[in-house]
């Protein structure tokens, strides 16, 4: 009895060792704003398919990295396999990293949620000998706003700055965090190339690069804040040691720095001496009304050019709609926008242009229109108002003659129209039966009796063809994995710019178009296996040799420098070797 509690106890142990885990690792859970997290996806069997959740409140500056280990100890197998990231917290505060997935064995494991605490930026450690410690490498990014206090919808620019001690080197940047200008109207100025200059800051001779102009228009007033621009540097910084011949020795480290947040008061526009037909325009400009022609026959058409032209917010503002007599048929109009925005603004010209159609002969004035705007250099609203403009038509008929034509050519819809009491009175008759068909005995009854009879056998076929497509486990598993062949395949198209993501969107449609073909799992997926089962289903040698390279060069291609025109190759290549092994498998 006691040796069968021992053989229980023995069996319960072994299956619990045998149970797939999968869980997230984290290498601290409370952080400061500046530090950096690692997370380890750990799993004990492999598997395919790894879904990472999506970091919110996180930047990741590191990896996807792979470590695989497998060591027998006493006969016994153990496979430890991790997916790596470095993060970057972006907010203050409790954060939840959401459970990531894989699938193994067929079957699809979660991890649990993380919680980590934000807190604020920690002092760097200052010890060069600490694995936390990063040189000062003098560099800043500063943002300069050209007016802090603007009015509405004025126009202001914020161009920022990265400036660098001349001893560091900057090997690569770029936005790590790009502000929205929200309630802002914006507009980045084109920087072809980014040259560094000579200039001075805080009284010290530094490099100095332009990185980016913008020009907003405030939307609103009050207190607007203009969110952080942040950058990711690769630096070559002097550290304190030196070599032999007393030269400072460099290390390259990754930084991140941000221009800062800044606030704008907005004031709004006055409200004393606002006109009532003010539009919103804000700067200085120039009003005209134009028509093509004054003097026209009876079916021609005149255009009529409402335009602006000057400095302000040109395409912030609505022109004034003319009105024109009713015997004038005017079409909506065909807005034009010939507009600059250099770093001084928007500049040019905005106009609306309407078509009118004379309907009778005669003398017909279009009255002047004023547009009224707010100066900035005088700090006052100004209108402008146009002269009226006389259009002559020569020929064609007056008014009454048309009247008189409408009235005879259409007298029996006028009386019908005009003589309201009388619209009960039907001009035509639609006779109706009075007598109604039984239901009972109808074609409908009997449809409707029948049709019962007629579904049931359809319906018990569906759901024996559909019984006996679920009970196809390996049918449906080729499917299934031939489906996320596809789908990994597009979403390597996708990521084509992207070279990591590219390679394992890549990665993964291969393996998968493998486990479709080969109806083998991952965990078999050795080189030699894979080869010995091509060549035995007749695939040709050099497809096979083609598909080997290929799935090596997508382990070695991740994490080497390579070129825009090699991934192309890559995919191409793929899409190629996919097709022959197609048409040399089926």
């Amino acid at each position: 009895m006691k040796n069968f509690f021992i053989a229980l106890f023995l069996i319960c142990v072994h299956g619990l060792s045998a149970q797939v885990q999968f869980e997230a690792k984290v290498s601290k859970q409370t952080l400061g704003l500046n530090e950096r997290l690692r997370i380890d996806f750990v799993m004990n069997d492999d598997g395919d398919n790894f879904s990472p959740p999506s970091f919110e409140g996180f930047r990741v500056v590191g990896g996807p990295s792979q470590q695989v280990s497998q060591t027998w100890i006493n006969g016994r197998a153990t496979f430890n396999k991790s997916y790596i990231y470095i993060l970057l917290p972006t907010q203050k505060g409790k954060v939840i990293i959401k459970p990531a997935s894989i699938e193994i064995k067929g079957q699809i494991y979660k991890t649990n949620p993380i919680t980590i605490t934000v807190t604020d930026a920690v002092d760097e450690s200052q010890d060069p000998s600490s694995p936390n410690y990063v040189p000062d490498a003098g560099i800043h990014l500063v943002a300069e706003v050209s007016n802090s206090n603007p009015y509405f919808n004025e126009q202001i620019t914020v161009v920022y700055k990265l400036y660098f001690a001349p001893t560091v080197n900057i090997r690569n940047a770029r936005e790590s965090s790009s502000p929205k200008y929200n309630s802002f109207w914006s507009q980045a100025i084109d920087m072809k190339n980014l040259t560094a200059v000579r200039s001075t800051y805080q009284g010290k001779e530094v490099g100095m690069v332009v990185w980016r102009k913008t020009v907003l228009y405030p939307q609103k007033s009050g207190k607007l804040v203009l969110e952080p621009l942040a950058l990711d540097l690769v630096v070559d910084a002097p550290t304190n040691r030196r070599d032999m011949w007393g030269r400072y020795q460099y290390t390259t480290v990754n930084k991140t720095i941000s221009a800062g947040a800044k606030t704008i008061n907005v004031k709004p526009l006055p409200e004393a001496g606002k006109p009532e037909d003010f539009g919103g325009g804000v700067g200085k400009f120039n009003f005209a009304v134009k028509p093509s022609k004054t003097e026209i026959k009876h079916g021609e058409t005149i255009d009529l050019e409402v335009s602006v032209t000057g400095n302000g917010n040109l395409k912030l503002f609505t022109l004034p709609k003319p009105v024109v007599p009713s015997a004038l048929e005017m079409y909506d109009p065909v807005h034009t926008e010939k507009v600059t925005t250099p770093i001084s603004g928007m500049q040019g010209k905005i106009s609306d242009k309407y078509t009118i159609v004379p309907q009778f002969q005669g003398n017909y004035t279009i009255k002047g229109l004023t547009f009224s705007y707010f100066d900035l250099a005088t700090k006052t609203y100004k209108s402008v108002t146009s002269e009226d403009i006389i259009i002559k038509v020569i020929d064609g008929p007056t008014s009454t003659e048309a009247l008189a034509s409408t009235d005879s050519t259409s007298f029996g819809k006028q009386v019908a129209k005009k003589n309201a009491k009388f619209e009960n009175i039907a001009l035509k008759t639609i006779l109706k039966s009075t007598t109604k068909q039984d239901f009972f005995g109808s074609n409908l009854y009997y449809a409707l009796t029948i049709l019962p009879f007629v579904l049931i056998p359809i319906i018990v076929l569906a759901r024996k063809r559909k019984e006996a497509i679920d009970s196809d486990i390996v049918g449906n598993k080729r499917k299934r994995s031939s489906r996320l062949a596809k789908k990994y395949l597009s979403e390597a198209k996708k990521q084509i710019n992207n070279k990591e993501p590219f390679y394992i969107a890549l990665e993964r449609a291969l393996h998968n178009f493998l486990k479709a073909k080969l109806h083998i799992e991952t965990s078999e997926m050795s080189k030699e296996i894979i080869t010995e089962i091509l060549l035995e289903k007749n695939a040709r040698p050099e497809t096979v040799t083609d598909f080997i390279n290929l799935t090596e060069n997508c382990e070695l291609a991740r994490y080497a420098p390579y070129s825009s025109v090699a991934i192309q190759q890559d995919f191409d290549r793929a899409v190629n070797v996919i097709s022959e092994l197609e048409k040399q498998l089926s």
